[in-house]
């Protein structure tokens, strides 16, 4: 049975957005700089980067993908995704971050240790690590890297928040580029967890997924069952870093998810607003994990949010705050 549930929850967060130690870095080496075809959908007027090491952990590659649109002008801002699939599956072929190309934006996509090959903070690490060698590369890809936001679902959700919480901790950052900042500019959060010792106290009824037993996504994260490792799981809860320097927040979460409690996501822009970040958590009625992210307001919400905080394009940044409700499609 629990390993029935094991295979739910990472099926629903790798496919769920389908309706939307020391690591050392490398030159890219497998692409040459060069677009180079895949199996994967090619882009009209996109040169797409494949495969790009970011980092080296031990023997291991670790690569990014990085789309630029071959018309525009650079400096480019940045958008970066980061997967979901329970820390433990996922990849970044699948990265519906794509759209933002339209609207001028270079995006990249990075795949991370995932927790059997490695547990917390190694994801943590690995997301920091690709995040100062976009900025090294910056001249050579003319990105704009003042202007870097992160964007990602579930587990991935988790990840970019603690970017968004922890652009001056210094002991997530691991490896090389460290003359150059981790920090990111703008956060997307779709539905990530953020304080892992509460995942199981508001739960749905009936929900399947049991949080707090070892063999749990979060307890396989840290390494051991998270109520026993308390410690560990405060560490890799991303609320444990808020402080006012943490970047502008977009959270984004569905009512209705049995995988991921909303309660998730409340706490986070509570802790946000009480220390003056700008924050907006939007809450879509009858929404699961995943599933009635797709409706065109949700994506003019992202749109808008990325214009505001990495273009300076919809007002003055404000220190606001806002609870927003929509509702999925259908509904």
């Amino acid at each position: 049975m629990k390993f029935k549930i094991i295979v739910f929850w990472s099926i629903l967060l790798v496919f769920g957005m389908a309706s939307e130690r020391p690591v050392r870095a490398q030159q890219p080496s497998t692409s040459g700089g060069k677009a180079e075809k895949s199996s994967g959908m090619e882009l009209p007027g996109v040169k797409s980067l494949r495969d790009l090491e970011y980092a080296r952990a031990g023997e291991k590659s670790l690569p990014l993908d990085l789309y630029l649109p071959e018309k525009s002008r650079g400096p480019l801002p940045l958008i970066i995704w980061i997967h979901g699939g329970a820390w433990s599956g996922g990849d970044k072929a699948d990265c519906p971050a794509r759209r933002m190309l339209q609207r001028g934006y270079a995006v990249a996509s990075v795949n991370y240790r995932l927790s059997n090959e490695a547990i917390f903070p190694a994801q943590i690490e690995d997301c920091k690590a690709a995040v100062r060698w976009l900025r090294a590369h910056a001249g050579q890809y003319h990105l704009d890297a003042e202007h870097f936001g992160v964007w990602g679902n579930s587990a991935g959700g988790h990840l970019v928040a603690l970017l968004g919480t922890t652009g001056d901790v210094k002991q997530f950052d691991i490896g090389e580029n460290l003359d150059l900042s981790s920090r990111v500019q703008a956060v997307c959060d779709y539905y990530g967890p953020t304080d892992l010792l509460q995942m199981q106290a508001r739960m749905l009824p009936g929900a399947a997924m049991k949080h707090d037993t070892p063999s749990s996504p979060e307890s396989r994260l840290i390494g051991g069952p998270i109520q026993e490792n308390k410690d560990k799981a405060a560490r890799a809860s991303p609320i444990a870093y808020v402080t006012p320097a943490a970047a502008p927040f977009l959270i984004v979460h569905g009512d209705q998810d049995p995988l991921v409690p909303y309660n998730q996501s409340e706490l986070l822009f509570e802790a946000l607003k009480k220390t003056g970040v700008s924050v907006r958590l939007h809450i879509i009625e009858g929404a699961g994990h995943g599933p009635g992210f797709g409706g065109r307001d949700v994506a003019e919400m992202v749109n808008a949010f990325f214009d505001r905080h990495l273009k300076g394009v919809g007002g003055d940044e404000k220190k606001d705050a806002a609870i927003t409700h929509g509702k999925a499609p259908g509904q």
